[in-house]
């Protein structure tokens, strides 16, 4: 039956089908309940199948929808066979999340990375097209699973195709798929679905009914059935959605008894399977019920049967009969379920809690118990919901606090704040001890880096955590962690810092401690910058700590100058992160490594590190780390001279970093600002810029980054005649140079004192400047060349500083600092020696994402190891080199290795 009304949507998805098959793409339909969205997706899979896709289908029930991967498992039934050909991690991943093994999975994400590897295998076979429906009753997992998969499919032959209800949240709406929106039909489109559909209603119920449907298509078909005979006034003044559950309801009403108690039963089931709603409709009613009983629900076309499964008709069909159950016959209906599902421990357990009329805490520990066996399976969203039943059923004040401030700390995983809220709001109705306020507090605190939840900040959670120190330090440490970081991405002040440390030095930790040596970093990263960095090296990492404290270490190290320190650490935390598919605190690790490379000049892994850690940060919804990671981004392309687009990441980074307070992201934004001025030649303006950074009554300072911008204030202020205006702050930062042995902080002072110095005394300091081991840190080395030859130059020794310009210009050059090297090539032509035009590289012609996979392939991996290494799939890898190699003239990874030593 032709669809009516929905040209311009089928049209868009034809397109997408008839795509090359080296293109991908994702789309999620919305609209209201019954307008059409379903259909849609039936003719869609119809077009695909005439042009040979493949068609997996699954689809969220609301019953369903707190059963882990449940949705997933509909869409990879029929490519069980070909998950045993997954590599063994993935499979393994697969295999617990479908409830086939018993090891715990990792992470959504490693679950993720198997099901694309899926689905791009059988895409190789022909293409492949997922429809989901009622998008938003999927489980959680599954929806982050297949929002993952959406993102990935830009260059394989997959095409995921979604629908969900206006009104509803879905991890699977990210600005990645394309929106398509189903509004009403037009008054002709309606009139010819109802002649189609109605073509003997009568005149006047048919004008009734063209008005009273407002273009829904439901509503036209649905509502002829009453409102053909005798149109009922009150109907009428409900809501649309309200009417068409009335419609179903009296429908259900002309039904015999024992129909309408199978019906009640599966509406509650979480299973269409007939037999199981036969047998617990046989429980609640002690008739026969079988065939014949349902008949009737099927003869009104409220149901439908497919081999041994029940389906409704319509979803609202099953939300109808749910919400008008009488609250007795609906915990009668769940006890009898419960009776039947011997086999089913857990759903018969989720029956058996929505029976209960009072507190059972059996039932209640059973739900506990169930949670974390959801949680070990990546069902994070079901241990929330669990636990808050297990709550509800508490027979103790204690364990009912214990179990929502579980649940909350669970929803603070999945990144839900209003679900946060809502739970220690419950827990704050009944007592709670002293440990459990402490971790109220700390829980409000988890999203935005704390910025907008504690209003007195890094203190508060100090003095709370000396509080707990005695009685739970596990919690104290976790609490004193949380203030430490405020005082990164705020600043409580000297005293303020001064507080944490105190308070962590006080608990007496082990100075190996990686707890104890992060917090010290992140509150006194002057004063016990030494500590930090000599501990660091020292520290021995137990196996199986999955990279949490790898990552603490990396931004630790960062924090106190140990930049090579904190790359070590990264890529030492980052291989575990990978290897579970835990990509939040992957984000923040490579993060580390990201800014680490950046200070230290190596532009290539800065590029594809940067890149990496903004896309994870914003795939795991980290709103603070990804405007910090686009604030490094623009940071980078002003080094590379990229002005415009270095102004406009600054940009976007100050819209997240402004409103909260962030000093570590207006910091690196206003770097990034004061480096494109700098590299332009506009010094006042630059100047401007990075006098910022060392004004503690300005936002964009930030005591620790701001120790690596002193040569760029200095370098600014010598070429717009503000020399005196700077040597305040340079005494300043002599002063701390004294306390931490951060060593971009003490070769910066080094460049520094030479080009404050009266012209007797620079030369012997730029000399002592370059005389350093500066081998680590070939960005500032290349600096002082620049400055010492520009330096020269104005003194009329041309040809002695044509060698430091030189040296300034090729390792420039190499860096890929690009505004640097002009400026060491305009020194030279002023110098009287010319210099050839810099030879663009393999950053030039890719673009970052390209960059990451040619440095794996470079270094040996096969595509299905970079695959993944950085959660792709291995042919989506394959198709990216296959357009690389053309971009770099090469035609084998051999050459590959030879284009990217270049850049090292």
């Amino acid at each position: 039956m032709e669809l009516i009304g929905r040209d311009d949507q089928l049209e868009l998805l034809r397109r997408l089908l008839a795509e090359p098959r080296s293109h991908g793409s994702a789309v999620l339909v919305r609209g209201a309940p019954g307008i059409g969205k379903t259909a849609l997706l039936a003719e869609t899979a119809a077009l695909a199948e005439r042009l040979g896709h493949r068609v997996l289908r699954t689809s969220g029930v609301e019953a369903e929808s707190d059963i882990p991967y449940a949705g997933l498992q509909l869409v990879l039934r029929p490519l069980a066979a070909a998950a045993a050909g997954l590599a063994a991690p993935h499979r393994q991943a697969l295999d617990t999340a479908l409830g086939h093994a018993g090891a715990a999975v990792p992470d959504v994400f490693l679950v993720g990375l198997a099901v694309l590897n899926l689905l791009a295998d059988a895409a190789a076979a022909a293409p492949v097209l997922v429809l989901v429906d009622d998008v938003q009753w999927l489980d959680d997992a599954t929806a982050s699973v297949l929002a993952f998969v959406a993102r990935r499919i830009g260059t394989e032959p997959v095409v995921v195709v979604g629908a969900a209800r206006d009104g509803y949240r879905s991890r699977l709406n990210s600005d990645e798929l394309t929106s398509v929106t189903l509004g009403p039909l037009t008054d002709g489109q309606a009139a010819e679905l109802l002649a189609d559909r109605a073509p003997d209603l009568r005149p006047t119920a048919h004008r009734r009914l063209l008005a009273e449907a407002a273009g829904n298509p439901l509503a036209l078909t649905e509502l002829s059935r009453t409102l053909g005979a005798s149109p009922d006034p009150h109907i009428t003044q409900l809501p649309l959605t309200e009417r068409l559950e009335r419609a179903f309801t009296d429908r259900l009403e002309t039904l015999p008894d024992i129909t309408r108690s199978l019906l009640r039963i599966a509406a509650l089931d979480d299973s269409p399977s007939l037999p199981e709603i036969y047998r617990a409709t046989r429980q609640l009613t002690g008739r026969t019920a079988g065939t014949a009983e349902l008949d009737p629900a099927v003869r009104a076309r409220l149901v439908q049967v497919a081999g041994t499964e029940l389906r409704f008709g319509h979803p609202l069909m099953r939300s109808a009969i749910r919400q008008t159950m009488p609250t007795d016959v609906r915990h009668a209906a769940h006890a009898a379920l419960a009776a039947v599902l011997d086999d089913h421990p857990d759903r018969r357990l989720r029956h058996q809690a929505a029976a209960a009329d009072d507190p059972d805490e059996s039932v209640a520990t059973a739900l506990e118990d169930a949670a974390h066996r959801a949680a070990r399976r990546g069902g994070i969203a079901a241990a929330v919901t669990t636990l808050e039943q297990a709550a509800a059923l508490s027979e103790d004040a204690d364990r009912r606090a214990e179990r929502l401030l579980r649940a909350a700390d669970f929803a603070v995983e999945l990144g839900r704040p209003e679900t946060v809220t809502r739970l220690l709001g419950q827990a704050l109705t009944g007592p709670l001890t002293r440990r459990q306020h402490a971790t109220v507090v700390w829980l409000r605190g988890r999203f935005d880096e704390g910025l907008h939840s504690h209003s007195s900040g890094a203190n508060s959670l100090t003095a709370l955590a000396e509080e707990m120190a005695a009685e739970d330090r596990a919690l104290a440490l976790r609490i004193l962690w949380s203030a430490a970081q405020l005082c990164f991405w705020s600043d409580p002040g000297p005293a303020g810092r001064r507080t944490v440390l105190r308070a962590v030095e006080r608990m007496e930790l082990d100075e190996l401690d990686p707890w104890r040596l992060a917090i010290c970093a992140y509150a006194a990263p002057v004063e016990r910058g030494a500590f930090v960095l000599d501990r660091a090296r020292h520290v021995a990492l137990r196996e199986g700590d999955g990279g949490r404290a790898y990552r603490m270490l990396s931004t630790a190290s960062l924090l106190v100058g140990g930049f090579d320190l904190a790359r070590a650490f990264s890529a030492a935390g980052g291989a575990p992160l990978r290897a579970q598919g835990r990509l939040g605190l992957l984000a923040r690790t490579v993060g580390a490594d990201a800014w680490s490379a950046l200070v230290v000049g190596d532009l290539g892994a800065a590029i594809t590190a940067t890149e990496e850690s903004r896309r994870l940060a914003r795939e795991t919804s980290q709103p603070m780390m990804y405007a910090l990671m686009t604030a490094t981004a623009a940071k980078l392309a002003a080094l590379r001279g990229e002005e415009e687009s270095a102004l406009g990441l600054a940009e976007e980074a100050e819209e997240t970093g402004l409103p909260a307070g962030a000093r570590p992201v207006l910091a690196t934004a206003t770097t990034a600002r004061g480096l494109a001025a700098l590299g332009a030649g506009r010094f006042e303006e630059a100047f401007g810029h990075f006098r910022r950074l060392h004004d503690p009554a300005d936002p964009a300072f930030q005591v620790s980054l701001r120790l690596t911008t002193v040569a760029d204030l200095v370098d600014a202020a010598t070429h717009c005649g503000r020399r005196e205006a700077v040597r305040p702050v340079v005494t300043e930062l002599e002063e701390i140079a004294t306390v931490t042995s951060a060593p971009v902080l003490h070769a910066d002072l080094r460049l520094v004192r030479a080009l404050l110095a009266a012209d007797e005394d620079a030369d012997p300091l730029f000399t002592a400047a370059l005389g350093t081991d500066l081998s680590a840190w070939p960005l500032t080395r290349a600096r002082t060349h620049l400055a010492y030859g520009e330096w020269l130059r104005r003194r009329r020794r041309s040809v002695e500083s044509r060698d430091h310009l030189r040296a300034a210009r090729d390792m420039f050059d190499a860096l890929g600092a690009i505004p640097w090297g002009e400026r060491a090539r305009r020194e030279l032509r002023a110098a009287g020696e010319t210099s050839r035009r810099r030879a663009p590289d393999a950053r030039d012609r890719l673009t970052a994402h390209e960059l990451q996979i040619v440095r794996l392939a470079a270094d040996g991996l096969t595509n299905r190891e970079i695959g993944q290494r950085l959660y792709l799939s291995h042919r989506t890898v394959s198709s990216h080199l296959h357009r690389i190699f053309p971009k770099l003239g090469v035609v084998s990874r051999a050459e590959l290795r030879t284009v990217v030593s270049a850049l090292r």
